[in-house]
């Protein structure tokens, strides 16, 4: 799933074109990289946001299309 639509999905982030934004603007890193919209999101990726002042690091714990709101919180792990 590319990471811009799991963002979304897992509601780290309130809408895909922030997410987008986001990456375009060098702060989301996959594994220690910058990582691109496009990136392909895999279980075990660690993700670290650079969000304003603050840093906030999540390990993927699963992968899905569509995600409830009471099942997006199961999807990562906040680190």
């Amino acid at each position: 799933m590319r990471l811009d639509k799991y963002l979304k999905v897992s509601r780290i982030v309130k809408r895909r074109t922030v997410a987008n934004e986001l990456c375009d603007a060098g702060r989301v890193e996959a594994n220690g990289k910058a990582a691109r919209a496009s990136y392909d999101v895999k279980v075990g990726d660690i993700l670290t946001l650079n969000l304003g002042g603050s840093v906030k690091r999540y390990e993927v714990l699963a992968v899905s299309e569509f995600a409830p709101k009471e099942a997006a919180a199961s999807m990562y792990r906040e680190l």
